[in-house]
């Protein structure tokens, strides 16, 4: 237990990025307390429409849609740390001025949406940067324990930041929620100024004429050319706009469907976060490149408790069945991550990081507009099954794709029960080349 849980948080023996993380952890503590607070207030000002929240969702990840590449270019040519000080300034004066807005009761429904924009736009420019500068903090060695542990960190976050919003919208009401989360925004801007740049592992920048080379094109070209990056992007595209729309369906799930308050909207979040805390932990054990299998069954696992939990009906059991659903959604995406992160080249990390998160998360704000349009006219269970549904056909479509691309095919082993891929040129025995 000692060695795997020294493995497991191996990448907190650097100093640089356990400041790093700590920095993350307590902004994320305070953008998921905002993100409550935030579909709570929406739902209050509009009169319980899905659709304003769908819209809102849409405002904030529109950007990451429009300039996520952009801002991976940039992480290619410039300073990563200079940019992520600059990003995150951006990000914590937004926060406080909404929290200015609501306390002083002067807040409106376009506000919420101006300044979600403005989120969004800080967001776009700091997720390629800062997913390309976990491995200027670790190195190669470390890096897909330290990628483990970021998604680690954001699902930490995502336990807490609802539980405590829920809490302190119950008890001292929406505008204080705000403040607190305030607070935690500005937590990297001091993490990032106390790093010691002497022991980032980077290679000096380019000179500033040959900068100008790190074309978004030519990130896009040298994915196009790798169909192991091609799938799984293809696969967080359509699951990211069809199935990773929770933030819409569980405040109307919440409020709408079951009638409940602000504490009982966080308790839902909360368990479909630590259901996450537990994907992410379970990626950290791994040192190598996940295949291509492990993406597509972590998809088909998603898919198949995403359609359990919008065809039941019992609030427990919902919440019980969101435990698994957080843990292969999370389980997923870092594998899918991984896979991307750990397969390309460092002179097109930033580059094709940003393609991975626009496709990720650029897709979110045509999910949630749907979802949240479909949500309000036919109910929120039925648009969970469906991106559930969407999410499974998705991942069975990769499978027979990579088995067909690869010349490969499935077998069952009965004793000991196992799933194989195999050559199909192989003799179909035990001692055949397979891979689990």
């Amino acid at each position: 237990m000692r060695i795997r849980l020294k493995r497991t948080f191996q990448s907190l023996t650097v100093r640089n990025y356990r400041l790093f993380a700590t920095g993350q952890l307590v902004k994320l503590v305070g953008v998921w307390m905002m993100f409550i607070a935030q579909d709570w207030l929406v739902l209050q000002l509009s009169g319980d429409s899905a659709t304003a929240v769908g819209f809102t969702v849409a405002m904030q990840f529109t950007p990451i849609l429009l300039l996520t590449l952009v801002g991976g270019s940039l992480a290619d040519r410039y300073d990563k740390r200079t940019l992520l000080l600059v990003a995150n300034a951006a990000f914590a004066t937004l926060a406080i001025f909404l929290a200015v807005l609501v306390v002083s009761g002067a807040v409106q429904l376009w506000h919420v949406f101006v300044i979600a924009a403005g989120l969004g736009t800080a967001n776009a420019i700091e997720n390629p940067v800062r997913q390309a500068f976990v491995s200027e903090l670790v190195g190669g060695t470390l890096l897909p324990n330290a990628l483990s542990l970021n998604a680690a960190v954001f699902n930490t976050a995502r336990i807490t930041g609802p539980a405590v919003a829920g809490g302190a919208i119950a008890l001292f009401g929406v505008g204080q929620a705000f403040l607190i989360a305030t607070t935690c925004v500005v937590a990297p801007l001091v993490s990032l100024a106390r790093l010691r740049p002497r022991e980032l592992h980077r290679d000096p920048l380019l000179p500033r004429s040959e900068r100008a080379r790190a074309r978004i094109t030519d990130g896009i070209r040298y994915v196009w050319r790798r169909p192991d990056l091609v799938l799984p992007m293809a696969l967080v595209t359509v699951v990211g706009a069809a199935g990773f729309n929770f933030q819409v369906t569980l405040p109307v799930l919440s409020k709408v469907v079951y009638e409940t308050g602000a504490a009982s909207f966080g308790l839902l979040a909360a368990a479909l976060a630590a259901g996450s805390l537990g994907g992410a932990l379970a990626g950290s054990w791994r040192r190598s490149r996940p295949s291509a299998y492990i993406v597509i069954g972590a998809a088909v696992g998603f898919g198949v408790f995403t359609m359990l939990v919008g065809f039941s009906s019992p609030y427990w059991l919902v919440l019980l069945l969101l435990l698994p659903t957080g843990f292969f959604a999370i389980y997923f995406a870092q594998a899918a991550n991984q896979r991307v992160q750990l397969g390309c080249e460092a002179a097109f990390r930033g580059r094709v990081m940003a393609l991975y998160i626009m496709v990720f998360l650029g897709t979110t704000p045509i999910g949630a507009l749907a979802v949240g349009w479909w949500a309000e006219r036919f109910g929120a269970e039925s648009a969970i099954w469906i991106g559930g549904l969407a999410s499974l056909v998705t991942a069975v479509s990769g499978l027979v794709w990579q088995l067909r691309h690869h010349g490969e095919r499935l077998r069952v082993q009965i004793r000991p029960p196992r799933l194989r891929v195999v050559d199909h040129q192989l003799p179909d025995v035990v001692g055949a080349d397979s891979r689990s």
